[in-house]
């Protein structure tokens, strides 16, 4: 069997005695298509005796001495052109016995059926339209099926372009993802809320406890940083005056890369003027059922669970409204005297398997305490409500107990899919959660939220109260299509880099 190295060596070779013969495959600027194969396939009566042209992949040749049989994919599916010297003449012939598996063809000709049954094309002109100098990893057709040969989740990553290109299902990920933004985006715009574009680059990295990828602007001479979230920029438009305004945007976190996390992913936060923390319930709950109706065609979807399959309808309203304290009682016995001072909370942390020396707060540990006992057991959907202030430094206090926020998080499948504040739009109360975070990044909190002067002067001139929600697209398109890995419904997940 002929290794890569050699499979490019020869088809270079046929390549430039194509060149030589003024049979150049890259000179074709186009091929018009007028159906594509699973439109004839899936309807053969229709088209029979049709002439229709199709383009795609060789995935499987079958060449004799005077007629043959090529398969020819497309992104819909394959379908199998049937050759006869006869018929295409002997130069054309000729040049198809020297095409190879993976290269890019036209074909035309009329539909039949084969004495065999097969739906196929009788081709009456066959043209290369690309050459492939390197073989794509086909696999081997069984029952109509072709099995795995990219399997290396890193090498799927890496050659994204050949995973897409011999996978379907990797690109039908991608597909509904794209089906589910416009949907979400529809929804928003027949809501009023007005879709904006706000700075990627920023002097301060503010909306969020992630730390940010940092530049140098030479023109400016400035220090600037890639946004980590879209929240500030947006709440100075409800300063401004815009009522419901939002933003499905790229934002870079300087962090690892796992199953649920990518540096650089898809955002959407939205913020409307005169609304609290239920109204933003109310719009995730039908946001939700409309970005499902998008993936899977109904109101369900299905999740892998541990070792169960379990199908989640988030039609289901209202959802389950858990404040966080109450989860970590729930499912975790732990009670408010496991919580009580610094010295407590380490102790109930340590108790959990959790190590809680990078906390510098109890609040800190309390969400960390939920990530690990709450969040496994959240299936169905559900809103969290009620979180520490330390870790909510741009949500409201709650009345009546200022050590909690008028925050949720939206879980489902166990994942979470969403954060919510009713706003600050008090500037002093904003300054002092600041300056308070201020002190944490002081006492060794990276993730801290900084400093922004220019954000609380916009707060001075009125800001109305505002509700603000945060979505995850990737992982929310994840948790959808039933993905196993967030790197699915990315089109260029981040990779090491080789031989480092």
């Amino acid at each position: 069997m002929s290794t890569i190295p050699d499979q490019h060596r020869i088809r270079r070779k046929k390549l430039e005695d194509l060149k030589a013969a003024g049979a150049d495959p890259f000179v074709w600027e186009r091929y018009p298509r007028t159906h594509r194969t699973a439109t004839i396939v899936d309807r053969p009566d229709h088209h029979m005796d049709t002439v229709v042209s199709v383009g795609g992949r060789i995935t499987a040749i079958r060449m004799m001495g005077r007629a043959g049989f090529l398969d020819v994919s497309d992104e819909t599916g394959s379908i199998q052109v049937y050759l006869r010297k006869d018929e295409v003449g002997d130069e054309v012939y000729a040049a198809v016995r020297t095409f190879d598996l993976s290269d890019i063809i036209g074909v035309t000709g009329p539909v039949i059926r084969t004495d065999s049954g097969e739906t196929s094309i009788r081709a009456k002109e066959c043209v290369l339209l690309a050459k492939a100098l390197r073989p794509l990893p086909l696999g081997k057709e069984y029952e109509g099926k072709r099995t795995r040969t990219l399997t290396d989740p890193d090498l799927r990553q890496r050659l994204r372009y050949v995973d897409f290109a011999v996978h379907p299902e990797a690109r039908d990920y991608l597909i509904r993802r794209a089906a589910m933004v416009r949907a979400i985006r529809e929804f928003l715009d027949n809501r009023g809320y007005t879709e904006v574009e706000t700075p990627v680059l920023q002097a301060i990295a503010g909306g969020a406890a992630a730390r940010p990828f940092t530049t140098h602007h030479h023109a400016l001479d400035a220090d600037l940083k890639l946004r980590i979230s879209l929240e500030l920029p947006l709440k100075r438009l409800i300063v401004g005056g815009f009522p419901k305004v939002y933003e499905l945007g790229r934002v870079f976190r300087n962090e690892g890369a796992d199953r649920r996390h990518n540096p650089e992913f898809t955002l959407l936060e939205l913020y409307e003027a005169f609304s609290n923390l239920e109204d933003i319930m109310d719009l995730v709950e039908a946001m939700y059922v409309v970005a499902c109706k998008a993936v899977t065609g109904s109101t369900s979807f299905w999740a892998n669970i541990r070792d169960d399959r379990i199908e989640i309808d988030v039609a289901k309203r209202p959802w389950r409204r858990l404040p966080m304290l109450d989860g970590l009682l729930e499912y975790g016995s732990i009670g408010p005297d496991d919580l009580r001072d610094l010295d407590r909370a380490r102790d109930t942390c340590r108790r959990f398997d959790i190590d809680p020396e990078a906390e510098t707060s109890v609040g800190g540990m309390i969400e960390k305490l939920h990530e690990r006992i709450v969040q496994p057991k959240l299936i169905e959907p559900t809103f969290i409500t009620d979180f520490p202030v330390e870790t909510s430094p741009l949500a409201k206090k709650k009345p009546g107990n200022p050590e909690l926020t008028r925050r949720f998080e939206v879980y489902m499948a166990t994942q979470e899919l969403g954060n919510a504040f009713s706003e600050i739009n008090d500037p002093i109360d904003q300054r002092a959660r600041f300056e308070d975070q201020v002190s944490l990044r002081d006492r060794g909190d990276a993730e801290a939220h900084p400093m922004d002067e220019d954000f609380l002067t916009a707060l001075e001139y009125g800001m109305p109260p505002t509700g603000g929600l945060g979505v995850g697209i990737d992982r929310l398109a994840m948790v959808l299509t039933g993905a196993s890995d967030i790197s699915d419904v990315i089109t260029f997940p981040a990779v090491r880099q080789l031989g480092r």
